[in-house]
Formats: C-alpha cells, structure tokens, sequence
C-alpha cells in the first residue's frame, strides 16, 4: 500500500490531467474499442517521480495526464491505420467495435465504433464520441521498475489510490465499486468500476491497470451516469479488450 501511495505523485500528475473528458485536437487517423472486465483505465506518459515513495504514485498516475487532461475525454474516429504509420493501427475485428494496436508500446484495446480520436496532452491514445464527451477511453503510461502490477499491493488497494489521486479531480466525490484480478497468458491486471462525481455530471468508469516492458499501463473508459445502462455492455467490452505484449 506504502507502494502504491508513494507513487502517487506522479502517476497524479500524468494521469489526472488527462482522464477526464477534455477538448482534443481531432487526428485525421484513428480507431476505438469498448471495455469489460478491466476496471477504467488510463494511460500517461508521465514525468519519473524523485523518490522512492513516489514510485507507485508513478506508476499509478500511467493513465491519467496532466490536470488539464483529466477532464478530457476520450476521443477516437473509425480509422484503420493511426498516423499512416505500422507503428499504430486500427482495424475492425468484433462487430460495432475497432482494435487499435501500438506495436511500439506494446499494447492494443478495442473501442466502439464511430468514436474519433483526439490528441491530448500526456494521453498516449484517446478516443471518444464528439456527442457524448464522457464517453471515451484513454491509454497512458509511465517508466516503472516493477515487474508485476501486484507488487503494488492487492487490487483494492491500488484501485482507491489510483481512484483519489489519480483518476478523479480532488475535488470529486468518488466510489470504489468493485476491483479484481485475471490473468492473459500469464499477465496479471487489474480491474475496476468506479464513479466519479462532479458538481454538474457523474461519470461511471472502468479502468485496467497492468504492467510490463518497463511500464505502468493504465486504459480507462466511462460514460455519464445517465448513459450508463446504455454503454455499459459496451464499455466493457473495451476494458476487457486492453492487453499488453512484448516490444
């Protein structure tokens, strides 16, 4: 736990800023995916913590970017090759949904289709719908020493500390309703479902945490309370799309 919240320093800073819904500067290439059994998650390209206390703040923070991207959303269009380049690319696999891939971060997620991807700072990908702002999904990630996501502790433990210093505005209320642990082909992640209340909207989330290839990967995807019953299906398909591999 001491891990985990010592690292939230900086895993706040990258991953705060940039996992709520935002304004993003559309790209003209891109793709999405829903989430399911991983808990919201979000990825940061965040800034290395000074001390060793900061390590799982770190690492934490992967998902979220900076504060200004906290309140953006997630943003991504039906594009089937991101940036013209192999590095990233888009294609459709389960019907209503595109895969996105980043073979050089290693890591790939599905998300619905018809949602565009916006760029946003300290967000690694961010997709959403132009319509719905809160419904969107964001990938971050942060440099890490740990080799496995439960050296940081047991899954609701990093859950709420992601949740408070990371995931949501300290000036939101926020609820922890569930967090677990699975394995893909021998990867551990974590997985859990949380809603973030602000003064005019609530946001249900899911995020799923994992790590590897140096890394703290963080893919969070939610949508307005109202909408919940009407994306959930959805959202969870993305979230338990999210999986990492080898680069």
């Amino acid at each position: 736990m001491a891990a985990v919240q010592n690292s939230v320093p900086s895993l706040h800073h990258t991953l705060f800023l940039k996992s709520f819904p935002q304004k993003g500067l559309p790209k003209h290439h891109h793709a999405a995916f829903p989430c399911c059994k991983r808990s919201v998650s979000v990825h940061v390209k965040a800034e290395q913590f000074s001390s060793a206390a900061a390590s799982i703040s770190s690492h934490i923070q992967v998902s979220c970017g900076r504060r200004q991207m906290i309140a953006a959303g997630i943003i991504a269009p039906l594009v089937s090759v991101v940036d013209q380049t192999p590095i990233a690319f888009a294609a459709e696999t389960k019907k209503g949904f595109l895969s996105v891939t980043d073979k050089k971060d290693g890591y790939s997620f599905l998300y619905p289709f018809g949602w565009q991807e916006v760029v946003i700072e300290g967000q690694d990908k961010v997709f959403k719908d132009v319509i719905e702002p809160l419904e969107s999904v964001s990938v971050n990630m942060i440099p890490t020493s740990k080799q496995d996501i439960r050296d940081f502790g047991p899954p609701q433990e990093v859950a709420e500390t992601l949740i408070k210093k990371v995931l949501a505005p300290p000036n939101q209320k926020t609820k922890l309703i569930g967090a677990t642990e699975h394995d893909v082909d021998g990867q551990a992640y974590y997985t859990f479902e949380f809603v973030s209340q602000a003064p005019n909207y609530t946001r249900h989330a899911l995020t799923a945490v994992s790590i590897g290839n140096g890394k703290f990967y963080t893919l969070t995807t939610g949508a307005n309370e109202r909408r919940w019953d009407k994306m959930k299906d959805r959202l969870l398909t993305v979230v338990d799309s999210f999986k990492i591999f080898n680069v």
